[in-house]
């Protein structure tokens, strides 16, 4: 754990890129972020931040491209996310070997990370199918009726630094499909990914201007949001630039799907396998270093026994975790946790560790004290609380590191009422034997995705990813078929030919009886 960043020469440090109508764009602003390698704590490149005529560039580039992509049929479109996905799939340990050098997370994780994503790419091709309209014969006297979906012009994406790769690829594959063009802007933390997925775009015969990508901080973000050109905006982040992006694009009358935070809850049942338990909330709370949105942050135990034989299970696993940098040949060998993203994030969540242990929760384990690897890195081990109260802010707000606060419950409605009462909904957990008990769950629990028995209930591509409450700004999930219908609008046509009126002016509401 490091208080300074190590700084190498100038020269060694590469200066990325935006990538607009086809090629890459070295940036215009003169200002930029530095990118580190979370495992070294070094900084190994810069990116540059947009100036407003740079996100204006992108977005005359995806219009211009508008039109003609929009008209190519559906199957020519998917053709092309064929052959995307095919070089993709190829270079999938390139990808994952640049998620962990910008990101921290380590190498299996990553590569789990590109093949969620590619499963949506794989979705996106079957457009030609999830276009077909409606079609009713006779509605009337003559008269048929059909329906059609149609793109909505040019969309954005603004994406978070957990997922690199993966949640770009929950937008733009759809978006792409449906006959859109699309402007991504990344997080500035980790941003080469999103050139990476450009290039092979280009590769794939994706004609130039479809896809662009624009660096940059909230001026991007901003000129986004405000762009009239812009139909509609996708965003994955934390909850109030959640709500912050869909309040300021719906004020400009774009259509947006706003994905916020989450403090994601496992209720464990005195009938649950404790071993099946334990493993799970391990791999749940401390993967990705905790850097997951569907992260199980929070336990709670059904009953005292419940609690104390969870606690000495999870102890005796965390102590067994390995921590380092998780690269294939890295100096500390094989690794189950990479480090956090940055040195800023690596003190706001130690951060929240000294203010677990003031508000009174029982500190297990601290991951401050957890044997780290040498040098600059920003690591942190796994952290465990107990007899976390729902009125501290450790249990209330959402930390995003690798920290584990378990909250003892004297019966199941108990446990229910603290998920349906917390301000977050994105996903939940239950684990019991017990069908009944968990179909009760399943119907009554407040959150968009549940899992039984399953520590992270990531819905799959063909299928919607969304929370309730404050984890959803807008009406529409991301990806599979909801992602289908946020990146269209339905046009419905009635139509009758001239050789079927009978009639001459009618002034009343048809009924086409």
């Amino acid at each position: 754990m490091s208080a300074t960043a190590t700084h190498p020469p100038a020269s060694a440090i590469t200066e990325l890129n935006h990538w607009i109508a086809g090629v890459p764009a070295p940036g215009t602003s003169n200002h930029f972020a530095d990118v580190y390698h979370p495992a070294t704590g070094r900084i190994q490149s810069r990116v540059p931040l947009a100036t407003e005529a740079e996100v204006n560039a992108a977005v005359a580039a995806a219009a211009e491209a508008f039109p003609d992509w929009a008209a190519q049929p559906p199957l020519r479109r998917a053709r092309v996310l064929f052959r995307f996905r095919e070089i993709f799939e190829r270079r999938l340990d390139e990808v994952a070997s640049l998620i962990n050098r910008e990101h921290g997370k380590v190498l299996s994780d990553a590569r789990g990370e590109a093949t969620r994503g590619l499963e949506v790419v794989e979705f996106a091709t079957g457009i030609p199918h999830l276009l077909k309209g409606e079609f009713t014969e006779q509605v009337g006297s003559g008269v048929d009726s059909f329906s059609m979906r149609q793109p909505l012009g040019v969309v954005a994406g603004i994406t978070p630094f957990n997922f690199p790769a993966m949640v770009p690829m929950w937008m733009f594959p759809i978006a792409l499909a449906c006959g859109n063009t699309f402007v991504l802007k990344p997080s500035e933390r980790d941003p080469s990914s999103a050139n990476l997925l450009a290039e092979m775009l280009k590769e794939a015969g994706l004609p130039d201007g479809v896809f662009n990508v624009v660096h940059g901080d909230k001026q991007a973000v901003d000129a986004i949001l405000g762009h009239p050109g812009i139909a509609a905006v996708s965003f994955v982040g934390s909850t109030p630039i959640a709500e912050y992006v869909y309040r300021a694009g719906t004020a400009t009358g774009k259509r947006v799907q706003a994905l916020g935070g989450a403090k994601n809850h496992m209720i464990v049942m005195p009938d649950a396998d404790l071993d099946q338990a334990a493993d799970a909330l391990v791999g749940a709370a401390y993967g990705s270093a905790g850097e997951r949105c569907m992260a199980i942050s929070v336990a709670v135990t059904v009953g005292a026994n419940t609690a104390d034989a969870l606690i000495a299970k999870l102890k005796s696993r965390i102590a067994e975790l390995r921590i380092g940098d998780g690269a294939e040949n890295a100096p500390s060998g094989e690794a189950d946790l990479g480090p956090l993203v940055t040195q800023a994030h690596l003190d706001r969540v130690t951060s929240y560790i000294q203010l677990g242990t003031d508000e009174g929760a029982e500190l297990v384990v601290d991951g401050r004290n957890t044997r780290l690897p040498k040098g600059d890195g920003f690591f942190l081990g796994a952290t465990l609380f107990d007899h976390v109260k729902p009125t501290m802010r450790i249990y209330k707000e959402e930390i995003f590191g690798p920290v584990l606060g378990v909250v003892r419950a004297n019966n199941f409605e108990t446990a229910l009422q603290l998920v349906n009462d917390h301000e977050f909904g994105n996903g939940t957990s239950l684990f019991t034997r017990d069908g009944d008990t968990a179909r009760d769950f399943a119907r009554r629990v407040q959150a968009g995705m549940v899992g039984i028995n399953v520590p992270i209930p990531v819905p799959m591509a063909f299928h919607s990813f969304g929370g309730w409450k404050r984890s959803l700004f807008g009406a529409h999930a991301i990806y599979g078929p909801e992602g289908v219908r946020f990146y269209t609008r339905l046009k419905t046509i009635t139509a009758r030919w001239p050789t079927g009126i009978r009639s001459g002016v009618d002034t009343k509401m048809p009924t086409l009886g």
